[in-house]
C-alpha cells in the first residue's frame, strides 16, 4: 500500500491490489478514511474524516493529482 503523501494527520494511499477500479486515492487520519476519485476529481466516499480534515485531504488532492495520476499509471500499468 504505497504512500504518496503525508501531511499532518492525513497520509494519501492507495493499495496495491486495486488496479481494477479507476485512478483514486485514499486518505486516513487515524480510525477515519476517504476516498476520492482522481478522474474526474470527486470524494467517493468519507467514513469519520472530521469536515476540517476533508476539506484539507481535498485541497491536498487537488494540488497533488497529477502526482497522484503518474504514481497510480507507474505502478499498475508496469
Amino acid at each position: 500500500m504505497p504512500t504518496l503523501l503525508l501531511d499532518g494527520v492525513l497520509r494519501f494511499f492507495f493499495f496495491s491490489n486495486e488496479g481494477n477500479e479507476p485512478p483514486h486515492v485514499h486518505v486516513e487520519a487515524g480510525d477515519a478514511v476517504a476516498k476520492f476519485w482522481l478522474e474526474p476529481l470527486r470524494l467517493a466516499r468519507n467514513h469519520g474524516l472530521k469536515q476540517k480534515d476533508l476539506a484539507r485531504a481535498k485541497l491536498l488532492v487537488e494540488k497533488h493529482r497529477s502526482n497522484f495520476l503518474e504514481r497510480w499509471h507507474a505502478h499498475f500499468d508496469a
